[in-house]
Formats: C-alpha cells, structure tokens, sequence
C-alpha cells in the first residue's frame, strides 16, 4: 500500500499521540494505546483521512469484505468498510456472541484467549482485509486469519495502526501485512 509524503506526515503527527504504558498489562510489556488519539481532535482528522486512503487502496485491489479484532479494531473496521461499500464482519473474544460460532484459540503475548465469529455472518469466498490496532507478536492477528479461512474466507491482507516490528509478529501472519506506524 503505497502512502504518500503528506500522508507520512499526517501519520507522524499521529504518532506522537499513542500513549505508553510501561509494565501493562504485565511486568515487561510496554502498552501501546491508540485510545490516547482520540484525545486530539487533528490526530483523530489525520488518522481519518489516512484510513480512507487506505479503504480506497483496498478497494482497487479487490477486497470484498472487511473484518476486525475485538475490540480496538472495532474503531477502524466499521468505518473502512463503511467507506469501501462492503460488508463488516467483528471478531470477537470467546463466550461474547450469540448463536452459532466458529471459534480459534491463540495464545498472546501474555497468555491465551479464543476468537469467535458467528456463523452466519461469514461470507466464505469473499477476500476480507482484517484491521486490528496493533501489531506485537502476531498471536491475535494469526488467530483471525485462520478463522476467517476456517470458514471458507480469504484474507487478502491485513492493516494494523501500529506495528512493534522487533517483536517479529509479521512473521507468524499468514497474510500480507501493511502497518501504519513502527514503534
């Protein structure tokens, strides 16, 4: 996904608004919250104009639905395919969903959890971009491609805000992945 100078810039003001968090949820972790943006009204225009250049990338590249991960993704995905004009598919953590599921237990960073879809809002077939906020040690973003094509799905490609690339997370992802910003 190719994003231009301004949008670089856009993206950096963007940036200097994540907040950190040292030791949480556990000794050792160093949070990255996009929760903090929202706090900035410029941070929250940049961010916007940013996605929709992203949506109209996905769009030109043949995505046909878009799914997102509980529940920081929840602030991007709707919107992404709101703007594309397809369907939204929400991911969510074990035991949330009524009626029937299809679930994928992964482990994180600091332990394990399940996602789940509901089965009749799977469009099998379909190539889906997923968007989560961040990208750490790929657990979560693996699980959720490995759901969406346990139900006949095709992830076309991933978008994740933030990216942690020492972690290496990219390399457990089954699918190509564009990230917004390296911390």
């Amino acid at each position: 996904m190719d994003i231009s100078q301004e949008f670089k810039d856009k993206l950096e003001y963007v940036k200097t608004r994540v907040g950190s968090y040292p030791d949480f949820p556990k000794p050792g972790i160093l949070f990255r919250d996009i929760f903090s943006v929202y706090r900035d009204q410029k941070a929250v225009i940049n961010l916007n104009e940013v996605m929709k250049h992203c949506s109209n990338q996905a769009i030109k590249r043949g995505v046909q639905a878009v799914a997102a991960l509980e529940c920081r993704g929840f602030l991007f995905g709707p919107q992404l395919a709101l703007d594309m004009g397809v369907p939204f598919v929400p991911i969510r953590k074990g035991g949330k969903l009524p009626g029937k599921i299809v679930s994928v237990e992964y482990e994180l960073e600091y332990g394990k959890d399940t996602f789940e879809v509901q089965e009749d809002s799977l469009l099998p077939g379909k190539k889906f971009l997923i968007v989560d906020d961040l990208l750490a040690t790929g657990g979560s973003l693996q699980a959720a491609c490995n759901l969406i094509e346990k139900v006949g799905g095709e992830v076309s490609e991933c978008l994740v805000i933030m990216e942690l690339p020492d972690l290496k997370g990219r390399s457990r992802v089954p699918a190509p992945v564009f990230s917004l910003m390296q911390f």
